[in-house]
């Protein structure tokens, strides 16, 4: 469980990371290379998220749904200096819950 949980954050650092940096580069005018080390980043977010333990795609991509969610919030918090509010919270332990749902082993 601890790779699943490794690659699920490598990811989400990825996707977001790369989504940041377009974002830089074309929404706040940043320099072009920005954009392009985003598209490299959102790529290797693709590579990253094949690596996960669990076979079945659409769980996998659905988990990571809630985990992005969690991270986003993250980021917005460290990154971007916006505290997450009490809605925000309880959203993100909703979201990990549900994550916690889908990935649990069936017998």
């Amino acid at each position: 469980m601890l790779k699943a949980v490794f690659i699920f954050l490598l990811a989400g650092i990825a996707e977001i990371g790369g989504g940041y940096l377009i974002w830089q580069w074309l929404r706040e005018g940043r320099a072009w290379y920005l954009g392009l080390a985003g598209g490299i980043a959102l790529v290797l977010y693709g590579i990253v998220a094949t690596f996960q333990v669990f076979s079945s795609f659409g769980r996998v991509y659905a988990a990571y749904g809630g985990v992005f969610i969690v991270l986003s919030v993250c980021w917005a918090w460290l990154v971007d200096k916006k505290a997450p509010d009490a809605y925000d919270l309880w959203g993100a332990v909703i979201c990990l819950i549900g994550v916690a749902v889908m990935l649990v082993p069936r017998t």
